[in-house]
């Protein structure tokens, strides 16, 4: 996709959204992960648009994700809720990936929250434990930003230092803790899949510092960073990595525990932007 088409389509859905929900304008995305339908937080006067119904936006192909935005309200905050993401492993190209968050910033975005399943390289990290990530590495080959540049998006060479906002790190860790949900901060390294990582793999991100692994996340964060949101990454550990433990890894048990674990991050999603839309913050 050119870029002159690629401004047209976020523009396009942009206009979409507000004429189906007027006045909408997000405080705070939450882009729910793999099993997180359940994880939506407690909003009020909610109105959900499916995303088939969204000019230019990709359909969701991997089971898990619902591929519908809810938009409400909660504390004051306008909240929009992506139900289900896309993966550049289900051929979608890294623009597509970015494009809801760009339509949303489009709308007066300021804050997103980005969650995921992940595998853990840290035994300190268990399945049903929550990484709240405070830096990335970027194993997937590509980036959002190569060859769609464009002033109103930001910076070309944004400075990835800090990517993830130190005060909404600190302000998750304070809430797992308060809620008693087992939390630990963690560098997420992100892998284009979809097959799974091999035991020599994980040894090689475990020595370079790495404490869980996906395949989302970044590219979102990436560009989230471009046009100067505040950022909080969220991932729950669905597994841990090859070699670490001797359970054959599936997809169909990422998801079913993702459904034991909405509830904590419903909970958890819920108290973060109830302090967000505190009178202090």
């Amino acid at each position: 996709m050119e870029i002159k088409t690629y401004i047209h389509t976020v523009r396009r859905a942009a206009q979409y959204l507000r004429a189906n929900a007027p006045g909408f304008r997000p405080d705070v995305a939450i882009i729910l992960g793999s099993g997180l339908k359940g994880a939506v937080p407690e909003l009020h006067k909610t109105k959900a648009i499916d995303y088939a119904r969204i000019p230019g936006f990709p359909r969701t192909t991997v089971k898990g994700h619902t591929g519908r935005l809810v938009m409400g309200q909660l504390r004051g905050l306008s909240v929009a809720v992506l139900q289900g993401r896309f993966h550049y492993y289900e051929g979608h190209p890294m623009e597509s990936i970015v494009l809801p968050l760009r339509v949303l910033e489009y709308l007066g975005l300021k804050t997103v929250i980005i969650t995921a399943a992940v595998g853990s390289l840290n035994k300190r990290l268990k399945p049903g434990h929550v990484a709240v990530l405070k830096d990335h590495m970027n194993f997937m080959g590509r980036n959002p930003l190569r060859g769609f540049h464009e002033e109103e998006f930001g910076e070309m060479f944004p400075d990835m230092a800090e990517a993830y906002t130190p005060s909404l790190r600190k302000l998750a860790l304070a809430e797992c803790r308060r809620l008693r949900i087992p939390a630990r901060e963690g560098v997420y390294v992100a892998v284009g899949g979809p097959s799974y990582e091999t035991p020599a793999e994980i040894r090689a991100f475990q020595k370079l510092g790495a404490d869980v692994v996906g395949m989302s996340t970044v590219p979102e964060v990436i560009a989230a960073r471009q046009m100067g949101l505040r950022i909080l990454g969220l991932s729950w550990i669905s597994n841990m990595g090859a070699g670490i433990s001797k359970e054959v890894l599936s997809h169909p048990d990422v998801l079913a525990l993702g459904d034991r674990v909405a509830e904590h991050l419903r909970r958890l999603l819920t108290a973060v932007l109830v302090r967000l839309g505190s009178p202090k913050r």
